[in-house]
């Protein structure tokens, strides 16, 4: 049903503060700077190696706009929503209907690069808050050819930069819950439900199209299936991390220093600002071991 995690959604306020902010996060230029005119929202897109970072901000009248306005109020700024990615939103539709999750009908969407005077084209279907545990979760059929919305190039050098999404953070109450949500009704493949003891925690890591999606509650507590799930952080791809930490630190954002990642054969830092609410980190290979003539 889904072929990737399309693109993840970051509201903000302040859409020229907030791509300049991304841009030095990610190390990439943009690669659309556009609009909604039926919603009033105004975006900037970046597109990565396995999906697309968007981020949104209302601009003016409409449906879209208000409930945005409403959500920055309520929240700040940071992790809005997540589009999974599907080669026919109507198949998507019925299969998700059939497996007991209301989607709306798809519809068509138009959005304008404000530089090119490009547009591009797809559709979209809707699902209930009530029925992804309050989290704003949508299919998405892209009509346009991929080569209108470019890829983000390089700021410097390349190995510094954000190449793409490792994954995505939700935090749950109800982790069984989440597992019927993103499992039985959404389709993507569970890929390990696994409790750390050490940590207090439990976590379902679920796989679309290259990226997971790493569902976490706490060891230990009664699931409360009331209360909502959260958006929660994004950990990013980055051939050279510390390259990528250095390039940071240079840009005067407070990052922490490199450490053993919690997964074997990886490495990461923490971003502490600049990440327009979202907690953030940065994930890259241990680098290889030299040739055994040269130790």
């Amino acid at each position: 049903m889904w072929s990737s995690l399309d693109h993840v959604i970051v509201a903000v306020r302040e859409l020229d503060l907030a791509t300049g902010r991304m841009a030095r996060l990610l190390g990439r230029r943009p690669s659309w700077r556009g609009s909604h005119p039926a919603h009033g929202t105004a975006n900037t897109l970046f597109r990565l190696a396995n999906t697309t970072l968007e981020l949104l901000a209302p601009a003016g009248p409409g449906t879209v706009a208000r409930a945005l306005a409403e959500r920055l109020e309520r929240a700040g700024e940071g992790l809005a929503g997540l589009a999974f990615g599907t080669p026919d939103a109507d198949a998507a539709a019925a299969a998700l209907r059939a497996r007991g999750l209301a989607a709306s009908e798809p519809q068509k969407g138009l959005g304008r690069d404000d530089e090119s005077g490009a547009w591009r084209e797809w559709r979209t279907l809707a699902l209930p808050r009530d029925a992804t545990r309050g989290a704003w979760l949508f299919g998405i059929q892209q009509l346009s050819p991929p080569e209108v919305l470019p890829p983000a190039t390089p700021l410097g050098v390349e190995r510094a930069a954000v190449e793409g999404l490792d994954h995505v953070v939700v935090a749950s109450p109800d982790l069984d819950g989440a597992r019927r949500l993103y499992g039985d009704l959404l389709g993507l493949r569970l890929a390990l439900d696994r409790s750390f003891e050490a940590r207090g925690l439990r976590m379902l890591f679920f796989r679309v199209g290259g990226v997971t999606v790493e569902v976490v509650g706490r060891l230990g507590t009664a699931p409360d299936a009331g209360a909502p799930d959260r958006l929660d952080g994004l950990a990013w791809r980055t051939p050279d991390v510390d390259a990528a930490r250095a390039r940071l630190a240079a840009a005067g954002i407070d990052v922490s220093e490199v450490r053993p990642g919690f997964k074997p054969g990886t490495r990461v830092c923490t971003v502490r600002d600049g990440a327009c609410g979202v907690p953030t980190l940065l994930i890259g290979p241990e680098p290889a071991a030299p040739p055994a003539s040269l130790r």
